[in-house]
């Protein structure tokens, strides 16, 4: 406490209600004393100024005398609106240093457009990431929720994950390829070329990169049921919505259907045309880029470019294998060996069980396949390779094992064949 030295007399004792002293010889005698004081108290004393302190003498109501004193102190006054603005301030001071501590991150290209896309024709776009921030930003792509996959199977992300530091920027490569399982995924209407692929920054916001692309239609993938429905090109016809929630292709002639698909005709005929006596014919693998070529000529209904004719045997293959139905049930795998005498029986049996459009697909493969054994001195190929060959393009086993019981089914499916091709029974 602070207290200043009182520069008046002593306050006490005094004879009640008088100016003098107690110094009555009856009463008990007392020293004059100051005994009534100002004291003070600050939290900074530099901050009080006493500016007086006196006692009041006139006043004679008590055996004391009253004193009195005056200060000038520095008071602290709020100013509500001042305190609010500097409040919103610090807020805005914090802010500003929390958000320059986290990672941020921005995208170029951030929706990606293929347009068209080919069966088996990859597509490729870049998205740039840069960091925008003052510290280090690690990013990777995370499954959207409830899946696990980063994007759809037909989408391919490269990289997957990275780190940069402030100011430095790179490429993210998304490429795009309708393979087999996807073309029959999307000519069944359960998938579509669009998806959204979550990119996540640690400590920062999520990005979200959104990718399209339109379905080139292509015959491979397709059921036979469906292209021998179809009269004109396979590229022109739409995929029409079903009660049933899926798309189908839908085809502008009324009930108009073909014995076997015309690309199917196409490919052979060209083969029949060029090059039977070409020698291990089938065997041998074609240009890719042909192939290619082959397959668009196809699709769009377009006069076949020059190409060899193992590239068109390359794409026959490759179109019979494609099929979202194989062209041979696996239902009508044999159970059991397949002997001399019961080979007749049995192939009687697989014919009779054969669907409608399988049968005719059938039978229009085994008679060209005829023609091409007429040519075997020149081409080298027998019906044990044919047979072969069929198999690998005109089956798909329900199971991927290769162990003895489905080694044995397929043998026996080869000999079938086999006798298919070196009798007349068809």
């Amino acid at each position: 406490f602070g207290d200043e030295v009182p520069p008046f007399e002593p306050t006490y004792k005094f004879q009640p209600k008088t100016s003098l002293y107690e110094r009555r010889p009856d009463k008990k005698l007392r020293a004059p004393a100051w005994c009534d004081r100002i004291l003070w108290l600050a939290k900074k004393f530099d901050h009080i100024e006493q500016l007086s302190y006196k006692s009041t003498m006139d006043l004679r109501i008590s055996d004391h005398k009253p004193v009195s004193a005056l200060f000038q102190a520095k008071c602290k006054t709020v100013v509500v609106e001042r305190k609010r603005n500097v409040y919103l301030d610090v807020i805005r001071m914090l802010d500003r240093w929390e958000n320059d501590s986290l990672p941020k991150v921005e995208l170029e290209g951030a929706s990606v457009s293929f347009g068209p896309v080919r069966y088996l024709v990859e597509s490729q776009a870049s998205v740039w990431i840069s960091n925008t921030s003052q510290v280090i930003a690690h990013w990777r792509f995370t499954p959207k929720f409830e899946e696990t996959a980063l994007c759809k199977r037909w989408l391919h992300i490269e990289p997957t994950y990275g780190m940069l530091i402030p100011g430095e920027r790179a490429e993210i490569v998304i490429r795009a390829l309708v393979d087999n399982e996807t073309a029959q995924d999307l000519n069944g209407g359960k998938d579509t070329l669009q998806d959204i692929i979550v990119l996540h920054l640690e400590n920062g916001p999520d990005k979200f990169i959104d990718v399209s692309g339109e379905y080139a239609r292509s015959c491979f993938g397709c059921t036979l049921e469906e292209l021998v429905c179809t009269t004109e090109p396979i590229r022109n016809v739409p995929i029409a919505s079903s009660p049933d929630g899926h798309r189908h292709f839908s085809s502008t002639q009324n009930g108009a259907t073909l014995s076997v698909p015309k690309e199917l005709w196409r490919m052979v005929d060209a083969i029949y045309q060029r090059g039977l006596q070409e020698r291990n014919l089938f065997l041998t693998q074609g240009n890719p880029a042909e192939v290619q070529t082959i397959r668009e000529s196809v699709d769009t209904g377009t006069e076949f470019d020059a190409c060899s004719v193992y590239s068109m045997a390359d794409a026959l293959w490759s179109f019979l294998n494609s099929l979202a139905d194989p062209v041979i049930p696996p239902s009508l795998f044999p159970n059991m060996e397949i002997d001399a005498q019961s080979i007749q029986p049995w192939s009687r049996r697989f014919l009779e069980q054969l669907p409608p459009v399988n049968y005719n697909v059938f039978v229009y493969m085994i008679s060209f396949f005829r023609e091409v054994l007429l040519h075997s001195e020149a081409n080298r190929l027998t019906p044990a390779k044919l047979a072969v060959v069929c198999c690998n393009c005109m089956v798909k086993s329900e199971s991927e094992d290769n162990d003895e019981r489905e080694m044995q089914r397929k043998h026996s499916l080869q000999l079938i064949i086999s006798h298919f091709l070196t009798t007349a029974m068809i």
